[in-house]
């Protein structure tokens, strides 16, 4: 991508819907993710809810740009899903139809203070819109498939592992202040890998918009420095917002965390996201993060852990069929 700036970029003409949705699905993210890295840290009390969020958006702005950088592996595979033909403006705004079923979904499951992964609704977002167009995913999309869906399970399970082990280890006579410094770099781990994972997936429809918006048949080559400072300043912003909601269905109404079981949840998430970002695996931060909370919690109310699993079940057809319905509902009016 050749554009020196985002005002250049924006010239170019169907590129500013895909632009402001991209955005708003980024801005999305970062609203409804920031429990992932710091739900632990405040229902513990390690850190007050103000404090925890701006922490998480720092470390979430330096997390997307670093990773988008130097290990651009995640943005490759989410790329490979998108396959929208050769029509530059059917496939641009069968984008936006993807972008648009991501923040119906993400919002409406946010007014219930459910924990949802943007990730996997971006994916699911994206494939329904590719069907609504093509009738069908080519075998570099079945393959995007078959490792996102073989990283689900990896993610959860490991996460969950991670905390349980380190849950069991003798607890040591450490001090409360010692345990709060602790989770604040706990915290800090999560956002910046937060960042490296969903920074790089959204960023990578950006790419692709901009691809499709100049005619180019690939977003082969160097990322501009400012679009990934803006798409992962985006997300931080988002994370500032914070998530409340969310934090205290995760880190109070499912499990109940200490100082010591905090600092565990946060051990293990960071643990599972570090190794599966180092493969190229997209995978939720939600689900890893929430995985380890339940595993490190005691008395978990499982009713809730069950709420919260349906909502993960269900992301992946809403957003499917949210992306197939939007795409044809926008054709159908062009």
């Amino acid at each position: 991508m050749s554009f020196s700036s985002l005002a250049d970029a924006l010239s170019v003409p169907g590129l500013l819907p895909v632009a402001l949705l991209t955005l708003g699905v980024i801005l999305v993210n970062g609203w409804t993710d920031a429990p992932n890295a710091i739900a632990t840290a405040v229902a513990s009390r390690a850190l007050s809810f103000s404090a925890a969020a701006m922490l998480a958006a720092a470390c979430n702005l330096l997390g997307a740009l670093l990773s988008a950088i130097y290990f651009p592996a995640v943005t490759r595979t989410v790329l490979e899903l998108a396959q929208f033909g050769s029509d530059r403006q059917t496939a641009l705004w069968s984008l936006c139809a993807a972008m648009a079923a991501i923040v119906i979904w993400s919002t409406a499951a946010w007014l219930f203070g459910i924990p949802t992964s943007e990730s996997h609704g971006l994916l699911a977002g994206l494939t329904g819109a590719s069907l609504a167009l093509e009738g069908s995913i080519s075998n570099v999309g079945l393959w995007a498939w078959i490792r996102v869906l073989l990283s689900l399970p990896l993610s959860v399970g490991l996460g969950w592992l991670l905390a349980k082990i380190f849950a069991a280890c003798p607890p040591q006579p450490w001090s409360a202040a010692f345990y709060r410094c602790a989770q604040r770099v706990g915290a800090a781990a999560m956002a910046f890998l937060h960042g490296a994972q969903d920074g790089q997936k959204f960023l990578s429809i950006f790419l692709l918009g901009l691809a499709l918006a100049t005619g180019q048949n690939s977003t082969a080559g160097p990322t501009p420095l400012w679009l990934t400072a803006l798409c992962a300043g985006t997300m931080a912003l988002g994370t500032a917002l914070g998530g409340r909601k969310i934090i205290d269905t995760v880190g109070r109404d499912m499990v109940s965390l200490d100082l010591r079981r905090g600092l565990v949840a946060d051990l293990a998430g960071a643990g599972a996201l570090l190794l599966c970002t180092l493969l190229g695996l997209p995978v939720s931060t939600t689900h890893t993060k929430t995985a380890a909370i339940l595993g490190a919690g005691s008395h978990p109310n499982w009713k809730v852990a069950r709420s919260i699993a349906l909502a993960w079940l269900f992301t992946f057809p809403a957003c499917g069929l949210l992306g197939f319905l939007c795409t044809k509902l926008l054709l159908f009016f062009l």
